[in-house]
Order: structure tokens, then sequence, then C-alpha cells
């Protein structure tokens, strides 16, 4: 999911492609020597502003553009006071080229000058940031590890769907043309409910906080007068895979049945199995015909009110006694992850700790040095990257003061 919210975001911010390119360029020139770094952070102290890195984007990676804009809007005061003080900025800005698409086209046909950074591109930015917020804000809430995600994910999948709609009717004529775009990638993957697998909704249905009254007010909003259809569509598929794990459970306890029966009459001889077949067909054909299933009682409760920390697999867990089969199901259906920034996380940090430089450390190690990267980085022990890098900027200006070296002693 993740991967294709970066695509729908990627063809959005294309329309306000020379504002951002306005604001990287300015972030580059500051960052590009210690002299220009000193000089804006001179112009943070006069702006009353703590001494920050300035984050420069990755453009393929529009999160870090956010990110990039975020730190650039709480410092912009210090960008236009640097600017004043230093005509370098103004003469790299207007000298500097950007490639831009033609119409819907993907392919880069033409340069045209960077240009000036005008107070019109401040609001532009800030507008953006605020946009671009929502779908952050998404990424970091599906990509978690920690947490079930599959419960949330096509009522996410709706919230961008809704907020996009609402934005292309805007008077803002920049968020109407990206909230466009955006939405011309969105429906080509969640446009058409035929093409979407029905394990997608299934695990809001399995949210006691949800079920199908929330599944078919959002079925509703996104797909109109289909959504009745959808939610018929859903729960015959529900019914069908209940009845797959129910008659799962119910043959293997037969078989377990008959087992302990057989093996306790041996001695006498006495073959009592057709009895026990007969009376389970019995059971299951006309006694829980006539009485509701796990999953109709479940349905037929009201949903549940729950708070911000509400765990549903624990919920789960608790009303096993009252829902085994449909617990058991709830299990397996929950735990599905809808995001595989994790898994493609561990890939990345292996082929980051063992590199062409050093290919001879030892499995174990490599295990260490994962496993470390890992616990650093919890939740229970956050570390922020940017303040350790504001410190150790810090460190090395005392140290530069006395005349010293800096060494793994003194950080």
């Amino acid at each position: 999911m993740a991967h294709i919210i970066n695509l729908v975001v990627q063809d959005g911010i294309k329309e306000a492609n020379i504002s951002i390119e306005r604001i990287r360029q300015a972030v580059r020139y500051i960052r590009q020597s210690p002299a220009r770094w000193k000089n804006f952070q001179e112009c943070c102290v006069d702006e009353n502003l703590a001494k920050k890195s300035l984050c420069l984007d990755v453009p393929t990676r529009w999160n870090s553009t956010y990110l990039m804009l975020n730190r650039a809007i709480e410092y912009e005061g210090a960008i236009l006071t640097y600017a004043d003080r230093d005509i370098g900025l103004a003469h790299h800005l207007e000298f500097g080229h950007i490639c831009v698409c033609d119409g819907d086209s993907d392919i880069m046909d033409e340069e045209q000058p960077v240009g000036s950074l005008l107070c019109s591109d401040w609001d532009s930015i800030k507008r953006i940031a605020k946009f671009l917020e929502l779908f952050f804000k998404l990424t970091l809430k599906v990509s978690g590890s920690l947490y079930i995600t599959s419960n949330i994910h096509f009522l996410e999948i709706c919230q961008v769907g809704f907020c996009l709609s609402k934005l292309i009717s805007s008077d803002d004529i920049v968020l109407a043309q990206m909230a466009t775009n955006m939405k011309k990638k969105f429906e080509k993957y969640w446009g058409d409910p035929t093409k979407m697998n029905k394990m997608l909704f299934i695990p809001c249905v399995l949210d006691p906080r949800h079920k199908f009254t929330t599944l078919s007010f959002a079925l509703k909003k996104m797909f109109g007068d289909n959504g009745a259809t959808i939610e018929k569509d859903v729960r015959e598929y529900m019914k069908s895979l209940f009845n797959e794990y129910s008659s799962s459970a119910s043959k293997d306890k037969c078989g377990k049945l008959s087992s302990e029966v057989e093996a306790s009459s041996s001695s006498y001889m006495v073959d009592i199995g057709d009895f026990y077949e007969e009376l389970s067909r019995h059971t299951s054909g006309s006694g829980a015909g006539n009485s509701k299933s796990e999953l109709d009682k479940y349905l037929a409760e009201d949903t549940k009110v729950g708070t911000s920390d509400f765990n549903v697999l624990l919920w789960w867990k608790y009303n096993s006694a009252r829902f085994p089969f449909l617990s058991e199901m709830a299990r397996d259906i929950l735990a599905i992850p809808i995001s595989s920034v994790e898994s493609e996380c561990a890939f990345s940090t292996g082929g980051r700790v063992l590199d062409s430089f050093r290919s001879s450390l030892t499995s174990k190690l490599v295990e260490a040095l994962v496993c470390l990267q890992d616990w650093l980085q919890s939740e229970s022990q956050p570390i922020s990257i940017e303040e350790d890098l504001d410190s150790l900027e810090q460190l090395e200006q005392d140290l530069a003061k006395v005349g010293k070296e800096p060494s793994i002693d003194d950080i």
C-alpha cells in the first residue's frame, strides 16, 4: 500500500514542482559549504530560532520532500534573512534550471529557469505541506509492525478518496489540479471494486468497532450505488470462508472423537463407528441449522466503543470461548500485513551492514549489528537523529574552539 501511495502523491506534486524546486535549491545552496551554513545559523539566532539542520530531500521519495518543506517552513524567517545577506543565493536560483513535463506526459522534455524565491512560493508550499500531511500520517499508520493494520486498510483508502474528491472542487487551483492528478492514479488501483480482493474488506468486519455498519457506509461513500452490491458479495464471501473454517474444525473434532471411542472400545471388538458418524451428521444437519451460527451472533451484536489503544486481537482472545471458529478465522486474517515496508527495510538494512567494504563480517556479527540497530530504533527508546546531529555539531564547534580534534571518548 505504501508503494501505491508513493505513486499517487508523486503524480500530484508535479503540479507544484516549481515552488518545491526553489525551496530545494535554496536548501541545497545553504548546505553546500560550512561558511554558508555558519551564516545561516547566525540568521537563526537573529530570528530567535533553534539551530537545527535543514533537511534535503530525495526527489523520488515524496515523504522526504514533505519533511524538507516542513523544516523550511519552520525556518522561513531565517531563510529570507539569509537571502537578503547573501546575493549568491539569488544568482543560484536565477541561473539554475529545472526539467518539467509537458501535459500528462511523464517525459521531461524541456528545461526552464528555477527563478527567484517569491512570497507566493511560501504560500504554495505551506498549502502543499498541509495537504501532504494526510498522506504522511497515513503512510506511518499503515506501515507499522507492532500493531494490526489490516482492519484499518480499507477505511484509510476511503479517507484518501474522500479528501481527494473534496479538493478537486477546491478554489485553490494548484491543490485542485494536484488532487485531480492524484485521483486518476487512485482510481487506477482502488477505483474498480470488481478488481479488489474481498479480503480487503473482511478485516474491517472482524473489528468489533466497525463490522458491516462501518463497511456499508464506507462502500456507499466510495462507490455510490454499487456499494450495496459489493456489501452483498462480501457477506457471501465471508460466510463461505467461515463455513470453511467451521467445517474443517468440525472434521478434526469428529476425527479425534472417533479415534478415542475406537481406542476405548477395541477390547470389546464392537464396531460402533457408524453410530457416531450418523450422530455427527444429524447434529450438524438438523441441530446447527435451527440455531444461529457464530458469525450471525457476532454480526447481530452491537458494535463496541473502542479507544485509541483498543487491541482487536486481544478482544478476540478474550471472546474465543464464545466464538471459537470465528476467533481462529479472525486471528489468521487480521495478522495479514498490508505493507511490505518492514520486510523491505530488513533486507535493505542487511545490505547496508554487509556491503562491499565490510564483506568479511561473520554471520553472528552481522546479526548482532542488525539487532542492535532495531533495538536502538525501538519505540520504547526513541532516538531523534536530528537532535543527535545537532549535538554532534555543537560538540565539534566547542572542540574546535579549544583546538582539539573530536574523538570517540568525547562523544
